[in-house]
């Protein structure tokens, strides 16, 4: 895999920022989109924009299939068994959402417990907060170790016969961790309750596969793998999908309307009300097949090793405190110490570097790490050991510039 050609496929990081070629750090909160993307969405609207599903005409047919043929495509990224438990959403957020509405409301009662971790987005907490809160249920978390990870042994002792839910992120936004799915999903199935996954953070860059791994519901963005931002994806078990109502109604989801009674469609219709991300969905195609044209595995093995990398490059900075632990994903969340995390990131930015700065939507997590906020440098496909060494570079400037001002 050659990050650089790699690289030449992105318009967007052929520019300067600030009269610096830029660095783009930040693929944790959205990748950058390759030209056959952006070029897949340009054609749809220019050549084929329709709705689906019910025109009989030309537009709207090439339309159907195009918006269907990336249903098929994701079914397959995701190893699912049948394309109706693959459902489009706006994104991650909706799709967690939509297990708590139509899933952990219809199920709960007081005395059951939903088990999540204290490394979750607030995607995947705020959801079963509200849970709780409307059917009595308890919220419990799985302890963290020190560094980050989450230990078997303590999800065993926190997972009990009154547990119905466990929802955790396969890998996580600000640690880098990734998460033992498949064995908390056995855990979780050996007492009776379903397994959750946020894998906003694992789909682009690992090879998943739902039926492997074993839970019973999956979700993930598109923008984050490459594809176009507003599409999403929901992946559920087709047993649990088709004992579950729709969290939204009208439209495209719609059997039969009667003046006190309607019906709703078959999967995976049912979940997809109004008119849907046609564009995103069809650009989401388009961003599946170049990353597969790349290979997961070599995406995974590259951002491993720039993750090592970007490690022993941190151990030269005097002052730097890295979060998370050894093994992970391809991010380093980090701060200098007497600099506030949203002044490194301005200076960086200074010198064309891109990185993401606060709480990153993880304040329970900063409380546990005992900061306000972080800075975190996360990399991708297109990102080089020279990007490391160009962030390095930087963050040595950021010190020596706070050090002669204060």
């Amino acid at each position: 895999m050659n990050a650089k050609d790699i690289r030449e496929q992105f318009p967007i990081l052929s520019q300067q920022v600030n009269g610096h070629d830029l660095v783009y750090l930040d693929s944790a909160a959205t990748s950058q989109k390759p030209r056959v993307v952006i070029e897949t969405l340009d054609e749809y609207y220019n050549s084929y924009n329709s709705n689906v599903h019910r025109g009989v005409h030309t537009l709207g047919t090439k339309a159907t299939d195009g918006y269907e043929g990336a249903r098929e495509k994701v079914r397959k990224f995701i190893n699912a068994k049948s394309m109706q438990e693959i459902i489009f959403t706006r994104g991650t957020t909706t799709a967690l959402n939509t297990v708590a509405l139509s899933y952990a409301r219809a199920n709960l009662k007081p005395g059951d417990e939903i088990v999540i971790t204290p490394m979750e987005h607030h995607a995947n907490i705020i959801p079963w907060q509200q849970a709780v809160k409307a059917t009595g249920a308890t919220l419990k978390y799985i302890p963290l170790q020190e560094d980050g990870t989450i230990s078997l042994d303590d999800v065993r002792e926190t997972v009990t016969e009154n547990t119905k839910i466990v929802s955790a992120a396969h890998v996580s936004n600000v640690l880098g961790t990734i998460n033992p799915i498949k064995e908390m999903a056995k855990i979780a199935h050996e007492h009776g309750a379903v397994m959750v996954v946020d894998g906003a953070q694992s789909t682009p860059h690992m090879k998943i596969d739902v039926q492997d791994l074993d839970c019973d519901f999956y979700t993930f963005s598109a923008h984050k793998m490459c594809g176009p931002t507003g599409i999403g994806v929901f992946y559920g078990k087709k047993a649990l999908l088709e004992n579950m109502e729709p969290a939204e109604f009208g439209g495209e989801m719609i059997d039969f309307v009667g003046l006190y009674e309607s019906t709703w469609k078959e999967l995976p219709w049912k979940f997809e009300a109004g008119t849907p991300i046609i564009a995103g969905a069809i650009g989401l195609g388009a961003a599946i097949d170049f990353l597969e044209d790349i290979g997961l595995d070599e995406i995974l093995a590259h951002e491993h090793r720039l993750a090592a990398y970007a490690l022993e490059r941190f151990k030269e900075l005097e002052g730097a405190v890295v979060y998370g632990p050894a093994e992970r994903a391809g991010l380093v969340t980090f701060n200098l110490e007497d600099v506030h995390p949203h002044d490194v990131a301005t200076v960086l930015d200074a010198e064309g570097v891109a990185v993401r700065a606060g709480h990153h939507c993880a304040q329970p997590l900063m409380k546990w790490l005992n900061v306000s906020a972080t800075a975190r440098a996360s990399f991708y496909l297109y990102n080089t050991e020279e990007d490391i060494d160009k962030l390095i570079e930087a963050l040595q400037k950021t010190k020596e510039y706070f050090t002669n001002v204060f």
